[in-house]
């Protein structure tokens, strides 16, 4: 397995954000994360990149706890991210925002390699003729772009995606969708926390849904939306469910 969450849990004070969380992930695979506002999904994404320690448990990635660890050090072994706010170097270009994903991920390779690294890569997510302008000139939709490709650039083994699809429009979103099975075509797995069901459900291999920071069911796109504990704490129609898994 690529990854092994093991029974994790995470308290912030009297708040459990995470309680007794535990999945594998085989590599190939896109899993989603789903559940509500406040489910725990963005504190899993800071379990699993170590940006914060569980308060129980631990974390095997590439088969080596790495519970406690910070995150340059699961970025170097092959793990990089994106955030729900996405906070570019603004007054950077495009090529040396991705650049730094490039000299501080996986292999840290040096500026005139990781220059080489970022064009490959904006060529590869569209953002190739936008290289040398600066991050901050950027739209909505680019700036998730310019995200992605600077965790591309880390060439990681495993992407976690934080909502990468909030704040686009629907002809923005099949974009990136395509770009998305794009990336798992190279042979990068990817978790994924997303409120878009259609495009989660036609994107995911695997679907864990957390409820209050437990895991309250897991399965197939198909096996999580005919679940009755999802449909009430998520989904909340069942018409609902059977129309995303229609158009998934």
């Amino acid at each position: 397995m690529l990854l092994h969450v093991h029974n994790v849990s995470k308290s912030f004070g009297g708040l459990q954000a995470l309680n007794d969380v535990s999945f594998e992930l085989p590599e190939g695979q896109i899993l989603g994360l789903i559940g509500p506002n406040g489910a725990g999904k963005t504190t899993l994404f800071n379990v699993i990149n170590c940006v914060y320690p569980p308060t129980t448990g631990r974390v095997t990635f590439r088969g080596a706890d790495v519970t406690g660890k910070k995150p340059y050090d699961v970025s170097r072994m092959g793990m990089a991210r994106t955030h729900q706010i996405v906070r570019p170097l603004s007054e950077l270009t495009v090529r040396e925002n991705v650049m730094v994903g490039a000299c501080y991920g996986s292999h840290g390779h040096r500026l005139r390699e990781a220059a080489q690294i970022a064009d490959e890569v904006l060529a590869f997510i569209g953002l190739g003729e936008r290289a040398d302008q600066l991050a901050g000139s950027l739209n909505v939709a680019q700036k998730k772009r310019l995200e992605l490709a600077r965790a591309l650039a880390a060439r990681p083994q495993l992407l976690l995606l934080d909502e990468v699809l909030a704040g686009l429009n629907p002809s923005e979103v099949g974009a990136m969708v395509e770009t998305i099975q794009h990336i798992r075509e190279t042979g990068v797995t990817i978790i994924m926390i997303e409120h878009l069901m259609h495009a989660l459900m036609k994107l995911a291999d695997y679907v864990l849904v957390l409820e209050f920071g437990e895991l309250i069911a897991s399965g197939t796109p198909e096996e999580v939306t005919s679940n009755p504990a999802v449909i009430e704490a998520y989904l909340g129609d069942p018409k609902l469910a059977e129309g995303l898994m229609d158009s998934a």
